[in-house]
């Protein structure tokens, strides 16, 4: 009867560390452009290109929109408040950044096993590749990535918000994360506990293992190839994939397994590492690692290229005297 209702949260962040926080404040703002202008380009090729009109590239432009939501759920309130001597988030905009955040952290582990079966039927299975891999089955594993990552993240959240804060609201991260919401709880975890453990081993270590088996058949499949030539041509179909893949768990590896630090600065810069860096290497990946979409930019710029010099011709042409 005498709990505290909680309006909103504090988040800490490292405003201990004011002169660290103007400097991520510059990091993180050049760092999130180029991650929505990278991936809003991957979009934007993969639209207007014909050539990029493939399954590999519908599974791209999914994991390049949802880099881009991923971290604008959260990247403009936490540059915001490094600029704030207290930053604070009301109780909706919590539950609604720790909502999105997990759901879309949890899509890129599905997508990206997506993406690897894709790359398994490519290279295995090359002659029943169109058969397989038609718009409507692709369609059908993407919904399944999205819908399999937002219902669990609701699930998540109900249960989450339920439990009684008694009027802690100090959260000590940059933003709205599931456990450092669970840490202000006040009542029992424990099944927020085993949720967490089940949906971590359904939408992560299944994904990653997925993920494993594919390269085996397709490391298998490569290595009966018997050229060289074809060898590397099979293997950069997947290069990049294989990257973002190595990048992405790496990072949740490292975060998850590594020895607890006694000082929790680390965890938070190694957080946020994981939120704002590794979404923006993909577009860089794929960018340089992928000839076809070298090929699309280069197009689209010579297109825009030809279509000012045609304008300015347009201009500089006097009107000619047309008589009746």
């Amino acid at each position: 009867a005498n709990q505290t209702v909680v309006t909103e949260f504090v988040l800490l962040g490292l405003h201990d560390h004011h002169n660290l926080q103007m400097v991520l404040f510059v990091l993180c703002l050049g760092i999130y452009s180029v991650n929505v202008l990278g991936n809003a380009l991957l979009i934007g090729l993969n639209m207007l290109d014909p050539r990029l009109h493939t399954p590999m590239y519908f599974f791209l432009s999914n994991l390049a929109l949802m880099d881009i939501s991923g971290t604008s759920s959260f990247v403009p309130l936490m540059l915001a408040n490094f600029l704030e001597t207290q930053s604070t988030i009301s109780f909706p905009g919590c539950a609604l950044q720790m909502y999105l955040t997990l759901a879309l952290g949890s899509t890129e582990c599905v997508l990206l096993a997506m993406m690897a079966c894709d790359r398994y039927v490519a290279i295995c299975q090359p002659l029943r590749y169109s058969e397989l891999m038609n718009r409507q089955t692709c369609t059908w594993m993407v919904a399944l990535s999205w819908g399999a990552a937002f219902a669990n993240s609701l699930l998540q959240s109900i249960l989450t918000w339920s439990l009684p804060f008694c009027g802690h609201n100090i959260i000590n991260h940059f933003f709205c994360e599931i456990l450092a919401v669970l840490k202000l709880a006040c009542g029992d975890i424990s099944l927020n506990a085993l949720l967490i453990m089940v949906a971590s081993s359904v939408l992560t270590l299944a994904p990653l293992l997925l993920i494993f088996l594919s390269y085996v058949f397709i490391l298998t499949a490569i290595l009966r190839v018997p050229s060289a030539a074809g060898r590397h041509k099979a293997f950069s179909t997947c290069s990049a994939h294989l990257t973002v893949v190595v990048i992405f768990y790496g990072t949740i590896s490292f975060m998850y397994f590594k020895p607890k630090a006694k000082d929790l600065y680390l965890d938070k810069l190694l957080a946020l590492f994981y939120g704002v860096v590794t979404p923006s290497l993909n577009p860089i990946i794929y960018s340089l690692r992928n000839a076809e979409v070298k090929a699309a930019t280069i197009a689209l710029l010579r297109g825009r290229g030809r279509t000012e010099e045609f304008l300015k011709g347009l201009v500089r042409t006097p009107n000619p005297i047309v008589h009746p």
